[in-house]
């Protein structure tokens, strides 16, 4: 069963950016979809980004539209969110997530994914 493992998240100022990673256990990562979801504290987990199998198609949220781009590499069994003019409301856990029954598409509902990883802190201040 594929395992995933968020990295990257740190402190940045306000305008700064950070790229967070996830690495993926298993032989088909390459089939899957995957996407990048966040949870501030006291709020709901919200959809970030996402993308298809093989990263040609992708999609985001309007509230990180132009600032982050998420991207993938199937040799090395990696996910990326690169974000940039990062704002304080960008503040949260980043969690990193794989749907296994993937059909060529990509999802942005959470209950589309099966597999999650355990998070990493992004914050920022202003």
């Amino acid at each position: 069963q594929v395992q995933v493992q968020e990295s990257g998240g740190g402190w940045v100022q306000a305008g700064g950016s950070l790229r967070l990673s996830c690495a993926a256990s298993g032989r088909t990562f390459n089939t899957y979809a995957m996407g990048w979801f966040r949870q501030a504290p006291g709020k709901e987990r919200e959809f970030v980004a996402a993308t298809n199998w093989n990263g040609a198609s992708t999609y985001y949220a309007d509230s990180v539209k132009g600032r982050f781009t998420i991207s993938r590499d199937n040799i090395k069994n990696k996910l990326y969110l690169q974000m940039s003019s990062l704002k304080p409301e960008d503040t949260a856990i980043y969690y990193c997530a794989v749907n296994t029954d993937s059909s060529g598409g990509y999802y942005y509902i959470d209950a589309e994914y099966d597999v999650w990883g355990q998070g990493t802190q992004v914050t920022v201040s202003s």
